[in-house]
């Protein structure tokens, strides 16, 4: 996929994702793809990520969420993005209260399609904005320590030495 599919790609999974139609979301996925969400957790395959889309971020997001991708890049199968998104809250507790959040998303391709999303995204900004209580925020923060620190990538990364990789090349293996 070069830099043009890719940020083709990038509109057509942004517009989707506005619409609220999951089924159409969940096409710019390959049929066995995953969404890392970091509210609503992994979803594996496109039935559950449609339903992810309609059925839970758009039952708490309200008519005028937004989502807009910016300075797309790929390098062959992987792709980064910079992202702001924002919407008004239908939670009854949080009704109406806007967000704004900026993240990064990376996404392995395959076959034009994206067979797995994962996004970082600072939550505590989005739930601010919300309004959500101290003690509430502190036990979610708990749970997405937990997820970073289950990890594999996360494992492996802190069972090395310090700088014995960069950009995952060994170290000896650099010429100086």
């Amino acid at each position: 996929m070069n830099s043009n599919e890719f940020n083709k790609l990038l509109a057509r999974f942004t517009i989707a994702a506005e619409s609220g139609d999951g089924e159409r979301f969940a096409q710019c996925f390959t049929p066995d793809g995953v969404y890392y969400d970091y509210i609503y957790g992994e979803h594996r395959g496109r039935e559950s990520i449609a339903h992810m889309m309609q059925n839970l971020f758009h039952r708490d997001a309200g008519d005028d969420y937004r989502w807009e991708m910016f300075d797309g890049v790929i390098d062959g199968n992987m792709g980064y993005a910079w992202s702001l998104s924002s919407f008004s809250s239908r939670m009854e507790r949080f009704k109406g209260n806007k967000v704004v959040i900026d993240g990064m998303s990376r996404f392995i391709l395959r076959d034009g399609l994206i067979a797995e999303y994962r996004e970082s995204v600072n939550g505590g900004v989005a739930m601010t904005q919300l309004g959500v209580e101290s003690e509430r925020m502190r036990q979610v923060f708990g749970r997405w320590v937990g997820w970073l620190q289950d990890r594999p990538a996360t494992k492996a990364y802190l069972g090395r030495e310090r700088g014995q990789w960069a950009n995952g090349v060994l170290l000896e293996n650099i010429e100086d």
